[in-house]
Order: C-alpha cells, then structure tokens, then sequence
C-alpha cells in the first residue's frame, strides 16, 4: 500500500532503479509511492551509490525492534502541542531532513537543524536536543560548532543561565548573504587568474566568463535576498523578481 512500509520487493525493485540509472520519481511512480518516500529510503540507506537492498530491510527492521521496546515500556508519550499527529510530524522530520542532506549538509546536523525549525520555540538545550534525537552529547555539540560555522545557529543564554541553541528569520537571512559574499570571492579570485594567465588566452577567456556569470548571480543574489527580507519578519507579500527583459538590461550596464 502507498502509506504502508516498503517490503523487501520493493527495496529490491528501487535497488534495480538505481542501478538502471533511474530518477526517484520514476520509481516512485512504478511502485504507486510518494516521491519523497523513495528519496528518503535511498538516502538513510547509503545513498543512490551505496544502496542495497537486503541491508536496508534489515536495518529497517532493527530501528523498528529498538523503537518497540522503548514504547512498551512506559506510558504513551506526551501529545504534541497543536493537535499534531505524531507519525505526520515524524515522517515529516525525515523528509526534511533528507532534503537538507541532499543540500550536501551531514545527516547529524541536519536532524538538528529540522528539530530546531520544528519546534514552536525556536530554540533547545543540548539536553532537549539529545531526548529528542537520541545521540550523544558529543554528536549534539559537534553538528552545533558545524551549523554556527555556516551561520545557521546561533547560541543564547536562557533565564536559567542554560545556553540554548536557536534558529530565527534573521540567521537564514545572514546565512543568505555569507553565500552572497562567497560567490563575490570566487568571483574576485577567478578574475585575478585572468592576468596571471594572460588576458586573451583560453583559460583567461574561460575563467572571465565564470567570473562575469558569478558576478551576475551573485548581485542577482544578494538583491532578492534583500528584497525579501521583511518576508521573513511576517510580510504578507512576497516580492516578485525583476523581469527576463529587466534582468537582461542590468547584465549589460
């Protein structure tokens, strides 16, 4: 069934895909499943390259038998605030952490990063953080230095003097611009290879066309990112980028 668990068939035939080349939907569509559920299997289990189909069933069934007893020994866990379903909540987590790791971000900052933007306050200690994911604190605390190297977190002491890990409109702003200010370096570092080269020579002309398309993207870049900030902060409308024509005219001035 569609929103049942994948049989070992099934892990078999995604297993044939890949090898076939194929793109996730395509199998998802043979298989009559979601899209991001096949992503979500191929990335937990290896990736499209290191996907097998017998290991996969089996550590399946392993995080089922360690889920199992955790449940039957206590009360049913606390309900989520809201009215939330936990299994929606849960099989959303997964899917969003898949696509950060398809981003290139490691599974383990990832999961952090979704329980962070999942969570109505914004922010969590590093013992909240280990409950609700289960890892170390050595895990918790080295995906934090990896995310606040990128901007994406940031540290704050609660009224307790505990030290929180937070997320919040202004980090993905100032993350949006780091990656601005990245492409500006490239662009910088591409253009000086132009005279050590030799301005008309082949790889000259090579890295002064990368060098304008970065330059391009970049402004294109750091300008939307502006204009879409107060988006961020509540606004109600989301700023329209400039037309083909207009965006043609900026690239030739």
């Amino acid at each position: 069934m569609p929103g049942g668990r994948l049989t070992q068939q099934e892990r078999r035939q995604i297993a044939s895909g890949l090898a076939d080349g194929l793109a996730y939907a395509e199998i998802a569509r043979r298989l009559d499943r979601p899209t991001s559920t096949i992503t979500r299997e191929v990335m937990r289990n290896g990736g499209p390259a290191g996907y097998r189909a017998e290991l996969a069933h089996r550590a399946t069934e392993q995080r089922a038998r360690r889920r199992a007893p955790a449940a039957s020994r206590g009360a049913a866990p606390a309900p989520l605030p809201h009215g939330r379903d936990p299994e929606a909540v849960r099989e959303y987590e997964e899917a969003f952490t898949t696509v950060l790791m398809g981003s290139g971000l490691p599974k383990m900052e990832a999961r952090v990063l979704v329980c962070l933007y999942t969570t109505d306050s914004g922010s969590l200690t590093a013992s909240e953080l280990v409950q609700r994911l289960q890892v170390s604190p050595a895990s918790i605390s080295k995906a934090i230095a990896s995310l606040e190297k990128y901007l994406l977190v940031r540290r704050e002491r609660d009224e307790r003097r505990r030290e929180r890990y937070v997320v919040d409109n202004d980090l993905y702003y100032q993350s949006m611009m780091a990656s601005a200010r990245d492409i500006a370096s490239q662009v910088e570092v591409a253009r000086q290879g132009v005279g050590v080269l030799g301005p008309g020579t082949p790889a000259a002309v090579r890295l002064e066309n990368i060098a304008r398309y970065l330059d391009f993207v970049g402004e294109s870049f750091m300008r939307a990112a502006e204009q879409a900030r107060d988006v961020l902060y509540g606004g109600t409308e989301t700023p329209r980028p400039a037309p083909a024509d207009a965006r043609a005219d900026d690239a030739t001035r």
